[in-house]
């Protein structure tokens, strides 16, 4: 009973109640502001983890031309998280294209049949609202025997994170789901 007699009591010689003579404390604004601003900071942006991948074969290039679509907040996540928890602000034109394209390396690799990777040639990041568009060119031939894609960006970052792959090649579309456990698929 001790918080109804700290904030609601009555005027002196009245009865008490809540709509007679409430006191709050001068603190009481500052306190309330500070808990919600606590509170909601533990909030997530979004409620789910997941990038979306476009994998589609150019024959006449030889090779994949593939977009990553990741959350922001998220990308900028796994970057602090693999270059000791700097605070990373990802946007057009900043200076973070090495780093990310360092992060994605890590977890985004096709393989061939020898389970060598194949090489990837970054082409660069685009911001869009909430999401950042990631950019790859790969070398391929048009066969996919033996070849093996991993993707387990964010894994290390989110337990349920999923990337989800879809693959086109001349005329065959597949589509892969990427999760704990589950970072590799044959093409």
């Amino acid at each position: 009973m001790m918080f109804g007699k700290l904030f609601f009591k009555g005027e002196k010689g009245r009865k008490g109640g809540w709509r007679k003579g409430l006191r709050v404390p001068a603190s009481f604004p500052l306190f309330f502001l500070s808990s919600f601003l606590l509170l909601t900071s533990f909030a997530p942006k979004h409620e789910y983890h997941v990038s979306v991948t476009h994998m589609q074969f150019n024959p006449a290039q030889k090779s994949f031309e593939v977009s990553i679509r990741i959350f922001t907040d998220d990308l900028e996540k796994g970057l602090s998280q693999s270059n000791g928890n700097q605070r990373f602000v990802v946007k057009d034109n900043d200076k973070n294209d090495p780093l990310v394209e360092k992060y994605i390396r890590k977890g985004f690799v096709l393989t061939d049949s020898g389970r060598n990777p194949v090489a990837m040639h970054y082409v660069g990041k685009e911001q869009e609202e909430d999401a950042t568009w990631i950019y790859l060119e790969i070398p391929f031939q048009g066969k996919t025997d033996g070849y093996r894609l991993q993707n387990s960006t964010l894994m290390e970052v989110f337990d349920d994170q999923v990337n989800m792959t879809n693959l086109k090649l001349v005329s065959e579309k597949k589509t892969f789901l990427f999760k704990k456990g589950q970072t590799v698929h044959a093409l």
